[in-house]
Parts: structure tokens; C-alpha cells; sequence
């Protein structure tokens, strides 16, 4: 059976119940894509937290190595790498309790969706976590 996204609305009640989004490839250069993204997901109050092991800090925020250095819980983990490296990237989710695995928009790895699913998280791939926090919460949670 092939990959399907859960439905706007689930989406949205998934947004509407997390809290802390981990940020797998975030960016400390500004003119790039994640961390535009993450900039404006933390102004709407999501508290991000960067993995990225070549920065300290980033958008004030503390970076980590890798998911399984994060010292809280995580409710999703948003993920702007190559789709060859989703797979070890859901494993980690999967392996520190996440709720959610989000590829961004232009990343989808089938055997990444499978281990996250298998290990019992939502999958969302190939879209915008800013875009559907945009449509779906225009005014905030």
C-alpha cells in the first residue's frame, strides 16, 4: 500500500498538541530554507530545538549532535536532510520517544515512513511544516 499523509485535520490536531520541534539539518545561515522555517515556527511559540553538530546555538537555542543528545521530550521531529538520510534519522525518533516524524517539503523515503510507523509515529512527508501550521492555525494554537 502506498504512503499517505494523515488528513489536514489530523494534522492539525497533531500541531495543535505539540510543543517542541526538533530540527534535524536546521541551519545557522539565515538565507537558508530550514531555518527560515524554524524561525517562523518559533515565533508562533513552538519551542525548536537544532540538530545540527556543526553549530552551537542557533536561533538562541542550544544545537545537538544528534536526536538521542536532546536532554527533553520531543513531539516532532522536523527533518531538512536527503532522503538517503531519513532512515537512520527515523530510527533515532523512534528510539527517543517522539510523536511525529515530519520530512519536509521535497523529502519522502518510504523506508523511513515504515521504521517511524513500525515504531508508532505519525509520518508526514513531502510538505511544509510552515505552510500547513499557516493554513491550519492562521491565528496561532
Amino acid at each position: 500500500m502506498a504512503f499517505e499523509n494523515p488528513s489536514r485535520e489530523e494534522i492539525k490536531q497533531l500541531l495543535l498538541g505539540s510543543k517542541t520541534i526538533a530540527v534535524v539539518g536546521l541551519s545557522d545561515d539565515l538565507a537558508k530554507v530550514s531555518h527560515m522555517v524554524s524561525s517562523a515556527m518559533k515565533d508562533k511559540g513552538y519551542r525548536i530545538i537544532p540538530v545540527n553538530p556543526n553549530a552551537d546555538k542557533i536561533l538562541g537555542e542550544k544545537s545537538y549532535a544528534s536526536l538521542s543528545d536532546i536532554p527533553e521530550p520531543v513531539d516532532i521531529v522536523n527533518v531538512f536532510r536527503r532522503p538517503e538520510h531519513t532512515p537512520k534519522v527515523a530510527e533515532e525518533a523512534v528510539a527517543i520517544g517522539a510523536k511525529t516524524l515530519w520530512l519536509q517539503l521535497g523529502i519522502a523515503n518510504d523506508e523511513a515512513a515504515r521504521i517511524a510507523q513500525d515504531g508508532g509515529l505519525t509520518v508526514i512527508m513531502d510538505r511544509c511544516i510552515k505552510v500547513e501550521d499557516s493554513i491550519l492555525l492562521p491565528h496561532g494554537k
